[in-house]
């Protein structure tokens, strides 16, 4: 009797720690949008500062509620055993429900598991705001972010994370370099193309540099961002494992470390200057590059990873610029190639059986990268077409703050 209650009282306790570590990292998943914010913020010029913070305002609360609304039964909708795992939805709204549930054997609530899984769906919209900063208009952009988490995301999520057609042919994304950060890649260059580049930024005389207006709030972004990854991909053990949780730390710091590092010798290469920024956006890469196989890589392996990542970041910007695709923050560079390096890495770094294969993780990059970028362009070429994409020259020459917002970020000035 007594051994059946010290079992209870150890099982009740560990439910108790996994539930808290899972909301815990739901709080610095929160905390990676005022990372995004103010990374953003810092990228962009003075005059667009104010429009850029309110996009970001804007995005978590429509993730949130876009979520709960259809998102969450969209992206977990309990696949029949004769589907194919392709789509499903299993109602509007939330359950009322207060038994434990998870995917791992009710090691924690179903409100945790939704809060987590909530705090990730805004992140893909909130990578495509800083790519098409400085000359979207605001509504027309808020209606796409709208429709991207309540529709397009949960879908490709559904694919791996609900139980899809990916799932079971081995797709490996441990806590999504695909099914979060290429995707805001993807329908980030969807936007880019409609939109064209800032005016002036690609002239008869070459590339123009257009630098953003606050480097010090572009550092404090990357490393809030830094911090809040921690719970992205340490809440993705979905339980308190104290041995892989201590893992995933590991290789989600040494990857974001070796990523600057790789920017840093990298860009020096290529313009014979310490580009900061480079090295900010190595540091993003290097974290989105671990991301799909922080669970299942070794030490040595991580490093090799962002070290890898941080070196795709300066020849990405390059060739995005000779492209003539205006990504002001380098979103597409950090989210859509080191996203898709990242995945990459699994099949060949990966320790994991049965999963990962190359095959697999072409397929899901491809398919994800194809439904995402026909669901963005098609929903941009809509706008384009109705009510408009681009503010007129006269605003974007004045700034997106007085012509938006009728407001400036800095009134002093």
């Amino acid at each position: 009797m007594q051994t059946n209650e010290a079992l209870d009282a150890a099982m009740q306790s560990q439910f108790m720690t996994n539930n808290l570590w899972i909301l815990i990292a739901a709080a610095l998943v929160f905390i990676m949008h005022l990372g995004f914010a103010t990374l953003e913020a810092g990228f962009v010029q003075r005059k667009n500062v104010l429009n850029i913070l309110f996009k970001n305002s804007m995005i978590i609360a429509i993730g949130l509620l876009t979520y709960c609304l259809c998102g969450f039964n969209l992206m977990y909708p309990g696949f029949a055993e004769d589907s194919s795992g392709f789509f499903a939805f299993a109602g509007f709204g939330l359950s009322h429900t207060t038994e434990a549930y998870s995917a791992a054997d009710g090691t924690y609530t179903y409100w945790s598991d939704f809060i987590f899984q909530a705090m990730f769906a805004a992140t893909g919209a909130t990578i495509v705001s800083g790519a098409v900063a400085e000359r979207i208009k605001l509504v027309p952009f808020l209606l796409f972010a709208t429709l991207f988490v309540a529709i397009s995301y949960p879908i490709t999520g559904a694919w791996k994370w609900g139980g899809g057609w990916l799932d079971a042919m081995g797709f490996y994304d441990f806590a999504g370099s695909t099914i979060v950060h290429s995707v805001g890649g993807w329908a980030a260059l969807a936007g880019i193309i409609l939109l064209g580049p800032r005016a002036g930024k690609y002239t008869d005389q070459g590339i123009k540099p257009i630098p953003g207006h606050s480097m010090p709030l572009a550092a404090i972004g990357v490393f809030l961002l830094w911090f809040g990854w921690f719970g992205f991909n340490g809440g993705s053990v979905l339980s308190a494992d104290p041995e892989l949780v201590s893992l995933v730390f590991t290789t989600t710091s040494l990857a974001a470390a070796a990523g600057a590092v790789g920017a840093f010798f990298t860009s020096y290469f290529m313009f014979r200057s310490y580009d900061l920024s480079m090295v900010l956006n190595g540091i993003l890469g290097g974290l989105v590059g671990i991301t799909a196989g922080a669970d299942i890589m070794s030490p040595t392996d991580s490093i090799i990873i962002g070290l890898i990542a941080g070196i795709l970041i300066p020849l990405a910007v390059t060739m995005f610029d000779k492209l003539k695709l205006d990504d002001p923050v380098g979103a597409t560079s950090v989210h859509l190639v080191c996203g898709i390096w990242g995945t990459l890495a699994v099949a060949i770094f990966g320790d994991c059986d049965g999963c990962g294969s190359f095959v697999a993780q072409i397929t899901g990059i491809l398919a994800i990268g194809a439904f995402t970028f026909l669901f963005a362009f098609i929903v941009f070429y809509i706008i384009k077409a109705t009510m408009g994409l681009r503010v007129d020259e006269e605003e974007e020459a004045r700034g997106l703050d007085i012509g938006e917002h009728g407001m400036s970020a800095y009134n002093q000035f």
